[in-house]
Protein backbone atom coordinates (compact mmCIF):
# COMPACT_ATOMS: atom_id res chain seq x y z
CA UNK A 1 0.00 0.00 0.00
CA UNK A 2 1.19 3.52 -0.71
CA UNK A 3 2.50 5.53 2.22
CA UNK A 4 1.48 8.96 3.43
CA UNK A 5 4.04 11.62 2.60
CA UNK A 6 3.16 13.56 5.76
CA UNK A 7 1.80 12.51 9.14
CA UNK A 8 0.08 15.86 9.59
CA UNK A 9 -1.56 18.48 7.43
CA UNK A 10 1.03 20.79 5.90
CA UNK A 11 0.20 24.32 4.80
CA UNK A 12 -0.10 23.42 1.11
CA UNK A 13 -2.38 20.45 1.77
CA UNK A 14 -4.51 22.53 4.14
CA UNK A 15 -4.94 25.28 1.54
CA UNK A 16 -5.86 22.74 -1.15
CA UNK A 17 -8.47 21.11 1.11
CA UNK A 18 -10.00 24.45 2.11
CA UNK A 19 -10.14 25.43 -1.57
CA UNK A 20 -11.83 22.13 -2.38
CA UNK A 21 -14.41 22.90 0.30
CA UNK A 22 -15.15 26.26 -1.30
CA UNK A 23 -15.67 24.61 -4.69
CA UNK A 24 -17.85 21.93 -3.10
CA UNK A 25 -20.15 24.47 -1.45
CA UNK A 26 -20.50 26.33 -4.75
CA UNK A 27 -21.54 23.29 -6.78
CA UNK A 28 -23.95 22.20 -4.05
CA UNK A 29 -25.57 25.63 -4.04
CA UNK A 30 -26.01 25.29 -7.80
CA UNK A 31 -27.49 21.80 -7.42
CA UNK A 32 -29.92 22.98 -4.74
CA UNK A 33 -31.31 25.82 -6.82
CA UNK A 34 -31.52 24.14 -10.21
CA UNK A 35 -35.16 23.38 -10.94
CA UNK A 36 -34.54 19.90 -12.39
CA UNK A 37 -31.87 18.29 -10.21
CA UNK A 38 -31.79 15.07 -12.23
CA UNK A 39 -30.67 17.06 -15.26
CA UNK A 40 -28.16 18.94 -13.10
CA UNK A 41 -26.61 15.72 -11.80
CA UNK A 42 -26.67 14.26 -15.30
CA UNK A 43 -24.68 17.20 -16.67
CA UNK A 44 -22.27 16.89 -13.75
CA UNK A 45 -21.89 13.24 -14.76
CA UNK A 46 -21.10 14.25 -18.35
CA UNK A 47 -18.23 16.45 -17.15
CA UNK A 48 -16.94 13.77 -14.76
CA UNK A 49 -16.97 11.13 -17.50
CA UNK A 50 -15.23 13.35 -20.06
CA UNK A 51 -12.71 14.72 -17.59
CA UNK A 52 -12.02 11.32 -16.06
CA UNK A 53 -11.55 9.71 -19.47
CA UNK A 54 -9.16 12.44 -20.60
CA UNK A 55 -7.15 12.16 -17.39
CA UNK A 56 -6.90 8.37 -17.67
CA UNK A 57 -5.61 8.77 -21.21
CA UNK A 58 -2.73 10.80 -19.77
CA UNK A 59 -2.04 8.88 -16.54
CA UNK A 60 -2.99 5.33 -17.47
CA UNK A 61 -4.94 3.08 -15.13
CA UNK A 62 -4.08 3.06 -11.42
CA UNK A 63 -2.79 -0.04 -9.64
CA UNK A 64 -5.12 -3.06 -9.69
CA UNK A 65 -4.95 -3.08 -5.88
CA UNK A 66 -7.32 -0.08 -5.78
CA UNK A 67 -9.98 -1.47 -8.13
CA UNK A 68 -12.23 -2.97 -5.42
CA UNK A 69 -12.08 0.28 -3.45
CA UNK A 70 -13.03 2.28 -6.55
CA UNK A 71 -16.05 0.04 -7.23
CA UNK A 72 -17.28 0.22 -3.62
CA UNK A 73 -16.74 3.98 -3.60
CA UNK A 74 -18.72 4.37 -6.82
CA UNK A 75 -21.72 2.60 -5.27
CA UNK A 76 -21.46 4.73 -2.12
CA UNK A 77 -21.15 7.94 -4.12
CA UNK A 78 -24.24 7.10 -6.16
CA UNK A 79 -26.14 6.53 -2.90
CA UNK A 80 -24.75 9.87 -1.72
CA UNK A 81 -25.94 11.64 -4.89
CA UNK A 82 -29.44 10.22 -4.48
CA UNK A 83 -29.51 11.12 -0.77
CA UNK A 84 -28.27 14.64 -1.53
CA UNK A 85 -31.00 15.21 -4.10
CA UNK A 86 -33.53 14.04 -1.51
CA UNK A 87 -32.04 16.45 1.06
CA UNK A 88 -32.49 19.39 -1.25
CA UNK A 89 -36.04 18.30 -2.04
CA UNK A 90 -36.97 18.15 1.65
CA UNK A 91 -35.06 21.00 3.29
CA UNK A 92 -33.38 24.37 2.86
CA UNK A 93 -29.77 24.68 1.74
CA UNK A 94 -28.53 26.34 4.94
CA UNK A 95 -30.14 23.62 7.06
CA UNK A 96 -29.36 20.32 5.35
CA UNK A 97 -25.89 21.17 3.99
CA UNK A 98 -24.28 21.82 7.43
CA UNK A 99 -25.91 18.74 8.96
CA UNK A 100 -24.75 16.50 6.12
CA UNK A 101 -21.21 17.87 6.19
CA UNK A 102 -21.02 18.03 9.99
CA UNK A 103 -21.94 14.38 10.45
CA UNK A 104 -18.90 13.18 8.55
CA UNK A 105 -15.69 14.30 10.35
CA UNK A 106 -16.02 12.32 13.58
CA UNK A 107 -17.24 9.23 11.71
CA UNK A 108 -14.19 9.45 9.44
CA UNK A 109 -11.92 9.92 12.46
CA UNK A 110 -13.36 6.77 14.07
CA UNK A 111 -13.14 4.81 10.82
CA UNK A 112 -9.55 5.94 10.18
CA UNK A 113 -8.64 4.78 13.68
CA UNK A 114 -10.34 1.38 13.23
CA UNK A 115 -9.36 0.59 9.63
CA UNK A 116 -6.17 2.52 8.92
CA UNK A 117 -4.64 2.76 12.37
CA UNK A 118 -4.48 6.57 12.34
CA UNK A 119 -4.39 8.07 15.83
CA UNK A 120 -4.88 11.79 16.19
CA UNK A 121 -2.88 13.69 18.79
CA UNK A 122 -4.76 15.50 21.55
CA UNK A 123 -4.93 18.90 19.88
CA UNK A 124 -5.91 17.46 16.49
CA UNK A 125 -8.65 15.36 18.09
CA UNK A 126 -9.93 18.45 19.95
CA UNK A 127 -9.84 20.33 16.65
CA UNK A 128 -11.89 17.68 14.84
CA UNK A 129 -14.42 17.63 17.70
CA UNK A 130 -14.73 21.43 17.88
CA UNK A 131 -14.99 21.68 14.10
CA UNK A 132 -17.73 19.05 13.95
CA UNK A 133 -19.57 20.82 16.77
CA UNK A 134 -19.30 24.15 14.99
CA UNK A 135 -20.60 22.69 11.76
CA UNK A 136 -23.57 21.09 13.47
CA UNK A 137 -24.33 24.25 15.44
CA UNK A 138 -24.53 26.14 12.15
CA UNK A 139 -27.43 23.87 11.23
CA UNK A 140 -29.17 24.68 14.52
CA UNK A 141 -28.37 28.38 14.52
CA UNK A 142 -31.98 29.41 14.10
CA UNK A 143 -33.11 27.37 17.13
CA UNK A 144 -34.35 23.86 17.71
CA UNK A 145 -35.46 21.65 14.82
CA UNK A 146 -39.24 21.45 14.41
CA UNK A 147 -41.08 18.17 13.84
CA UNK A 148 -41.71 19.17 10.23
CA UNK A 149 -37.95 19.37 9.70
CA UNK A 150 -37.28 15.78 10.81
CA UNK A 151 -37.49 14.20 7.31
CA UNK A 152 -34.95 16.70 5.98
CA UNK A 153 -32.69 16.21 9.00
CA UNK A 154 -32.89 12.42 8.64
CA UNK A 155 -31.99 12.66 4.96
CA UNK A 156 -29.09 14.99 5.80
CA UNK A 157 -27.72 12.59 8.43
CA UNK A 158 -27.94 9.70 5.94
CA UNK A 159 -26.09 11.86 3.44
CA UNK A 160 -23.41 12.59 6.04
CA UNK A 161 -22.94 8.89 6.74
CA UNK A 162 -22.48 8.19 3.04
CA UNK A 163 -19.93 11.02 2.87
CA UNK A 164 -17.99 9.45 5.73
CA UNK A 165 -18.21 6.01 4.11
CA UNK A 166 -16.91 6.95 0.68
CA UNK A 167 -14.28 9.25 2.24
CA UNK A 168 -12.86 6.31 4.19
CA UNK A 169 -12.99 3.95 1.22
CA UNK A 170 -11.34 6.49 -1.07
CA UNK A 171 -8.76 7.43 1.54
CA UNK A 172 -7.62 3.81 1.64
CA UNK A 173 -8.10 3.21 -2.09
CA UNK A 174 -6.07 6.21 -3.23
CA UNK A 175 -3.13 4.94 -1.19
CA UNK A 176 -3.32 1.59 -2.96
CA UNK A 177 -3.48 3.34 -6.34
CA UNK A 178 0.00 4.92 -6.16
CA UNK A 179 -1.36 7.72 -8.37
CA UNK A 180 -4.07 10.01 -6.93
CA UNK A 181 -4.95 11.50 -10.34
CA UNK A 182 -5.44 8.09 -11.94
CA UNK A 183 -7.58 6.91 -9.02
CA UNK A 184 -9.74 10.05 -9.16
CA UNK A 185 -10.14 9.66 -12.92
CA UNK A 186 -11.18 6.02 -12.54
CA UNK A 187 -13.82 7.03 -9.98
CA UNK A 188 -15.19 9.69 -12.30
CA UNK A 189 -15.36 7.30 -15.26
CA UNK A 190 -17.21 4.70 -13.17
CA UNK A 191 -19.66 7.13 -11.56
CA UNK A 192 -20.09 9.72 -14.29
CA UNK A 193 -22.26 7.88 -16.86
CA UNK A 194 -24.99 6.73 -14.44
CA UNK A 195 -27.09 9.88 -14.11
CA UNK A 196 -26.79 10.87 -17.79
CA UNK A 197 -28.22 7.45 -18.74
CA UNK A 198 -31.04 7.79 -16.19
CA UNK A 199 -31.83 11.30 -17.41
CA UNK A 200 -31.88 10.19 -21.06
CA UNK A 201 -34.52 7.62 -20.14
CA UNK A 202 -36.61 9.88 -17.89
CA UNK A 203 -36.31 13.31 -19.51
CA UNK A 204 -36.96 14.51 -23.09
CA UNK A 205 -34.00 15.91 -25.06
CA UNK A 206 -35.52 19.39 -24.86
CA UNK A 207 -34.93 19.40 -21.08
CA UNK A 208 -31.18 19.47 -21.71
CA UNK A 209 -31.16 21.95 -24.55
CA UNK A 210 -31.44 25.44 -23.02
CA UNK A 211 -28.18 27.41 -22.65
CA UNK A 212 -29.00 28.22 -19.01
CA UNK A 213 -29.46 24.55 -18.04
CA UNK A 214 -26.35 23.48 -19.94
CA UNK A 215 -24.21 26.29 -18.55
CA UNK A 216 -25.31 25.74 -14.96
CA UNK A 217 -24.96 21.96 -15.02
CA UNK A 218 -21.60 21.93 -16.79
CA UNK A 219 -20.24 24.57 -14.38
CA UNK A 220 -21.32 22.45 -11.42
CA UNK A 221 -19.63 19.46 -13.05
CA UNK A 222 -16.33 21.30 -13.47
CA UNK A 223 -16.42 22.39 -9.83
CA UNK A 224 -17.16 18.82 -8.73
CA UNK A 225 -14.28 17.45 -10.79
CA UNK A 226 -11.78 19.92 -9.33
CA UNK A 227 -13.07 19.69 -5.75
CA UNK A 228 -12.99 15.93 -5.33
CA UNK A 229 -9.79 15.49 -7.32
CA UNK A 230 -8.12 17.89 -4.87
CA UNK A 231 -9.49 16.01 -1.86
CA UNK A 232 -8.19 12.66 -3.16
CA UNK A 233 -4.76 14.20 -3.71
CA UNK A 234 -4.81 15.48 -0.12
CA UNK A 235 -5.93 12.10 1.24
CA UNK A 236 -2.84 10.50 -0.26
CA UNK A 237 -0.64 12.93 1.67
CA UNK A 238 -2.26 13.55 5.06
CA UNK A 239 -4.35 11.77 7.74
CA UNK A 240 -7.89 11.01 6.60
CA UNK A 241 -9.61 12.47 9.66
CA UNK A 242 -7.82 15.80 9.35
CA UNK A 243 -8.57 16.08 5.62
CA UNK A 244 -12.23 15.16 6.20
CA UNK A 245 -12.63 17.69 9.00
CA UNK A 246 -10.92 20.56 7.20
CA UNK A 247 -12.86 19.87 4.02
CA UNK A 248 -16.11 20.48 5.89
CA UNK A 249 -15.23 24.13 6.34
CA UNK A 250 -17.23 24.34 3.13
CA UNK A 251 -20.20 25.16 5.37
CA UNK A 252 -18.69 28.61 5.96
CA UNK A 253 -18.76 29.21 2.21
CA UNK A 254 -22.31 27.84 2.16
CA UNK A 255 -23.34 30.29 4.89
CA UNK A 256 -21.78 33.19 2.95
CA UNK A 257 -23.57 32.09 -0.21
CA UNK A 258 -26.81 31.97 1.75
CA UNK A 259 -26.22 35.47 3.12
CA UNK A 260 -24.91 37.40 0.12
CA UNK A 261 -26.30 35.46 -2.84
CA UNK A 262 -29.53 34.00 -1.50
CA UNK A 263 -30.12 36.92 0.92
CA UNK A 264 -30.60 34.69 3.97
CA UNK A 265 -30.01 36.20 7.40
CA UNK A 266 -26.64 35.50 9.10
CA UNK A 267 -27.42 36.02 12.81
CA UNK A 268 -25.34 36.05 15.98
CA UNK A 269 -25.66 32.29 16.48
CA UNK A 270 -24.17 31.64 13.06
CA UNK A 271 -21.31 34.02 13.83
CA UNK A 272 -20.58 32.03 17.01
CA UNK A 273 -20.74 28.78 15.05
CA UNK A 274 -18.31 30.15 12.47
CA UNK A 275 -15.90 31.05 15.30
CA UNK A 276 -16.03 27.42 16.49
CA UNK A 277 -15.27 26.26 12.96
CA UNK A 278 -12.30 28.63 12.74
CA UNK A 279 -10.99 27.41 16.12
CA UNK A 280 -11.22 23.82 14.90
CA UNK A 281 -9.29 24.70 11.75
CA UNK A 282 -6.48 26.32 13.75
CA UNK A 283 -6.11 23.26 15.97
CA UNK A 284 -6.13 20.80 13.04
CA UNK A 285 -3.77 22.69 10.73
CA UNK A 286 -1.41 24.20 13.33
Amino acid sequence: MGTIAQTHLGSLVALVVIGAGVLHACWNAIAKHVEDRLIAFALIGVVLTAGGGATLALTGLPSRACLAFAIVSTVLRLVYDAALMNCYRLGSFNQVYPIARGTSPLVVALGAYLFVGERLAGLELCGVTILAGGLMSLALSSGRIARADLPAVGAAILTGLTIASYSLVDGIGVRHAHNPLAYAALLFVLEGPVFPVVALVRRPPAAWATPRVLGTGLTAGALTFLAYGAVLWAQSRAPLAEVAALRETSVITAALIGTFVLRERFGARRVASAVLVAAGILLISR
